[in-house]
């Protein structure tokens, strides 16, 4: 009989061949890490967060070792414990004895299978354990909410910092019993513990024992998790989407189901402890059959025969309590509590004239007119100065203080965009070393533009007016003078694949960075990495795999590389427990050009609050259109408690409290001490500028359409409930986005900055709901929601936009534009006026069909109903177009376009500049307006005949009389 054969001998070349390429493959595998790690405790201590990229660090090697360990001391005692347990003598193996080759294996490498199995599943386990370093972290700094659920009476603490710790450490024992049970039970195989020849096999007694503890130990592990289990019902989705939480089948079936699911598997694991001093192996797989049977039998065939013939048939009554603990909880998680939200009564309808009323006064002469989400390319035709520079897609609205008159302007940074390079300009020192930021602060009045002519066709008016525009000047107004205008951080700079420039050279070289035309600079700012040693040109042309970084000239003693230059993704960096908003802005603070971020704290488990995916909450048609990136998570709560700002020159980060109130940011300012700010030491100058974040505003609007209903029974029904309107100015079935705008105070009639959004009744276009926060440092945070009857019927943002685009004066002169020009619809503001009122306002911009052509403000749109129905204003101005609406007198209130013409500056790329036109002329309108009447009569006239000849001629006839109109000023 021949011995079975073991595994092939390897040669001593072989084996250092072997050898060779293993330390080959790991340096390929984990040098690159080692380099990323370098370089990052470099970044971090030039940001000065070195202490967050530390401790991160340690957390997750520690977890690592301890997770790593756990995980493969068990499964090594497992084994150990069986191979030490073997029989010592074995039956002869047959000559097709498969196990025999596999143990004479094992035998002669011991040491490769006792503890190779070990490590191995040891360092998976720690690698994917090490992730979970901010709930370890959170369980150790844990802070309480001063709020229980209304179940076990726990307080919201125990679910955010608590539970998922249990859960973690528990998930982790269960891991390493299984894979510890299986290692025991095939070593028990393989050395003859456990035969299965034979009729009925073989158990020896230490295979027994050995099993029927872990088997018991899985069982105990088991029972521990049911206990858990009955906490994490509190965020269950079994009702979804109706509401998140335990609903009447969780707390009056699953909940008793989890305890005696429980008793019973403690009664199992005691079964199999019994197997211990028991041969007869019945007792434990009676255990099994009963913990299976059970568990189907009890935890779910009978929460389904209570949900489909308890709960269905009478959901209202049965889940009202349970709706009324969703409402509350996730009021409270989202932040739209009575403490922060006031309703008010409106009745969409009033009698009353805007003119007569200070505050709407206040709100007519901010109405906006330019559209950051449609004027990028306008300032980019006349703000780009060279081909490398670039604003965003979409641009920003900021306040500031002009001449002691609060203004809101449309704002943006002109960054270097290094995707935009030509030619020379790409090579590698061109591109890294010469453009390396771009330069200046741009800002135009949001409610003026250069005055509008009325040939559509030829209009020469429309363009923005710059506060701010060049490098060389400052303005006069010291809120917008930049001390260093230059920006060598930004979202533009950041989107190029490779977004890292190399500063500065040899001490006393001549300055290589380009400045102006005129002029050459060389960055002195704090930012930036050395790189003037070897070691760190080292690193970095590892991390870049770019050999000119070793080899370069240009690069020298006082050299620095400057990379993460997005400043979202700084902040990310720096505080990777935070979640920042998909929007970045501009601001100057104290003569500094800063970013501004706004940074979220967020869990997914509070109790009974809803829980949603926050890319979906947030995303709407501007997203959409710009690209912007949306976070990817699912919340069920949320606090903007962070604002930080990033320095456009230095990249410095400064990370700011405004929510003193959060726990989650309390626990985590008690993992990372000293990197946020408290609250009192935000600059008044910084705090000025802050605005309440889109993102967060899209959450909790969408929030709002449903938990600002009270009852649970309206709540269950959805008839109560509203929805975000659709983008009326785009072909999508996006929603439409919040707007910010500068309205009256309705006590005191002073501008206030204010984020909106109307809201439309459920599966409707009828106006339901107008909803605005503030962003005035005096009352940030807090919520007006305007609430329209349901009686009556006031038109939304969709029905308004249909009524303004099919009036016959609209209309016609549409399809005469779209002949030659693109024609855009900017934002539609929705602006309650008039105590009842709502005015929605829209500029109409056009854009001519050339390759660089851009959008200009051909015509203001306004549309108002009333007590005697809809009225539609359209004209090149805001203020002719209220004088349609309203009357002679309320465009006295509109900001005169043609002021302050002169300083637009010339367009670019070919454009014609813009010749400022005088506002209005005085031209006797009279017989033009008489002949529009006709015309439209005519036109009623024909459609009601059905006489397509006569409405053709009629068409013709309109047209020749709104010509003639605008050419007499209309």
């Amino acid at each position: 009989m021949r011995p079975p054969a073991g595994l092939p001998s390897l040669s001593k070349r072989t084996r250092a061949l072997l050898v060779l390429a293993l330390i080959a493959a790991a340096l390929l595998l984990v040098g690159p890490r080692f380099v990323d790690i370098y370089t990052d405790w470099l970044w971090f201590g030039e940001v000065g967060f070195r202490s967050v990229f530390s401790k991160v660090l340690v957390t997750r090697v520690a977890l690592f070792l301890i997770v790593g360990l756990v995980v493969g001391v068990i499964i090594w005692l497992a084994l150990l414990l069986a191979y030490r347990s073997r029989p010592m003598f074995l039956p002869s193996p047959g000559d097709n004895d498969p196990v025999a080759r596999y143990r004479t294996a094992v035998m002669t490498r011991q040491k490769l299978f006792g503890i190779g199995i070990p490590v191995v599943f040891g360092i998976f386990a720690g690698l994917i354990g090490q992730a979970s370093w901010s709930t370890v972290q959170l369980f150790f700094n844990r802070d309480t909410f001063g709020i229980t659920d209304p179940q076990f009476g726990k307080d919201i603490g125990f679910y955010a910092f608590q539970l998922p710790f249990y859960q973690f450490v528990l998930n982790w024992l269960f891991v390493a019993v299984v894979i510890a049970f299986f290692a025991s039970l095939i070593t028990h195989y393989i050395f003859g513990g456990l035969r299965l020849s034979g009729r009925q096999g073989a158990l020896t007694k230490s295979a027994r024992v050995q099993l029927a503890i872990l088997a018991g130990t899985f069982v105990l592990l088991k029972a521990v998790s049911y206990w858990f289990d009955r906490y994490a019902l509190l965020s269950s989705g079994r009702k979804e989407p109706t509401f998140t939480g335990a609903g009447f089948t969780d707390i009056n079936a699953v909940l008793p189901a989890k305890l005696i699911l429980l008793a019973i598997a403690v009664i199992c694991a005691i079964a199999f402890f019994a197997a211990i001093f028991l041969r007869d192996l019945r007792i434990p797989a009676m255990a099994v059959a009963l913990l299976v049977f059970s568990s189907v039998l009890v935890g779910a065939v009978w929460p389904l025969i209570v949900e489909q013939f308890s709960v269905k048939p009478n959901a209202a009554d049965k889940e009202r309590a349970y709706i009324e603990r969703n409402i509350d909880a996730t009021r409270q998680a989202y932040g739209i509590t009575d403490e922060t939200v006031e309703y008010n009564d409106y009745s969409g309808r009033t009698q009353m004239e805007p003119k007569d009323v200070p505050a709407d006064v206040t709100t007519i002469a901010n109405a906006r007119l330019l559209d950051p989400n449609v004027l990028s390319p306008t300032f980019t035709a006349q703000q780009q100065l060279k081909n490398f520079y670039a604003f965003p897609k979409s641009l920003n609205i900021d306040r500031y203080q002009m001449d002691g008159e609060l203004r809101d302007l449309v704002v943006a940074a002109r960054e270097l965009s290094p995707s935009s390079l030509q030619g020379n300009q790409t090579d590698w020192i061109n591109r890294h070393t010469v453009y390396t930021h771009g330069n200046g602060f741009v800002a135009a009045y949001a409610n003026q533009v250069t005055a509008v002519t009325g040939d559509t066709q030829n209009n020469t008016g429309g363009y923005p007016i710059y506060s701010v525009s060049d490098l060389e000047t400052q303005p006069g107004d010291e809120a917008l003078a930049v001390e260093n205008p230059r920006i060598y951080f930004g979202p533009v700079i950041a989107a190029s694949d490779a977004d890292y420039a190399i500063v500065g050279g040899e001490p006393g070289s001549a300055p290589r960075e380009y400045d102006t035309d005129a002029r050459k600079y060389t960055y002195t700012g704090s930012g930036g990495v050395g790189i003037g040693n070897w070691v760190n040109r080292l690193a970095f042309a590892a991390r870049y795999t770019e050999r000119n970084i070793l080899f370069s000239g240009a690069i020298g003693a006082d050299s620095k590389i400057i990379y993460n230059r997005d400043p979202a993704d700084r902040v990310n960096k720096v505080a990777p427990w935070l979640t920042t908003d998909s929007t970045v802005y501009p601001a100057v603070v104290d003569g500094r050009l800063q970013w501004i971020v706004d940074a979220y704290t967020t869990l997914d488990n509070y109790p009974y609050a809803q829980r949603s995916s926050l890319e979906g909450l947030v995303q709407d048609s501007t997203n959409q259109a710009t690209g912007r990136m949306v976070p990817q998570k699912e919340v069920s709560y949320i606090r903007n408690s962070v604002k930080a700002t990033v320095d456009a020159y230095d990249g410095t980060v400064t990370l700011y409290q405004v929510d003193d109130q959060d726990p989650v940011l309390k626990a985590w300012m008690g993992v990372f001490p000293d990197t946020v700010k408290p609250k009192a030491e935000v600059p008044a100058d910084l705090q000025a500028h802050f605005r309440y974040p889109e993102d967060l505003f899209k959450v909790q609007r969408e929030m709002l359409a449903k938990y600002h209903v009270d009852d649970p029974g309206e709540f269950f029904s959805n008839n109560a409930f509203w929805s975000v309107p659709s983008d009326p100015t785009v072909d999508t079935d996006k929603n439409q986005p919040p707007y910010y705008v500068l309205s009256g105070n309705p006590d005191t009639a002073q501008p206030q900055f204010v984020l909106t959004s109307p809201m439309v009744g459920f599966q409707r276009e009828l106006l339901s709901a107008y909803i605005s926060v503030q962003s005035d440092p005096e009352n940030y945070g807090k919520f007006s929601v305007l609430q329209l009857p349901t009686t009556t019927q006031t038109q939304g943002p969709q029905q308004a936009q249909s009524a303004m685009t099919s009036d016959p004066r609209v209309a016609s002169e549409l399809s005469l534009l779209r002949q030659s020009n693109r024609v855009i619809f900017g934002n539609l503001l929705t602006l309650p006026i008039a105590d009842g009122g709502i005015l929605y306002v829209e500029p109409l911009y056009t854009q001519r069909n050339s390759p660089n052509a851009f959008p200009q403000l051909a015509r203001v749109l306004v549309s108002f109903t009333d007590t005697n129905g809809i009225r539609v204003g359209y004209a090149p101005t805001l203020a002719e177009a209220l004088d349609q609406v309203f009357g002679s007198g309320t465009g006295n209130a509109a900001v005169d376009q043609s002021r302050e013409a002169a300083t637009a500056p010339t367009p670019q790329n070919g454009e014609a500049q813009p010749t400022p036109q005088p506002a209005t002329q005085a031209t006797d309108r009279a017989a033009a307006v008489a002949q529009l009447d006709s015309a439209l009569s005519n036109l009623q006239n024909a459609q009601q005949r059905g006489d397509f000849k006569a409405y053709g001629d009629a068409l013709d006839q309109l047209q020749e009389a709104v010509q003639a109109y605008q050419n007499a000023g209309g």
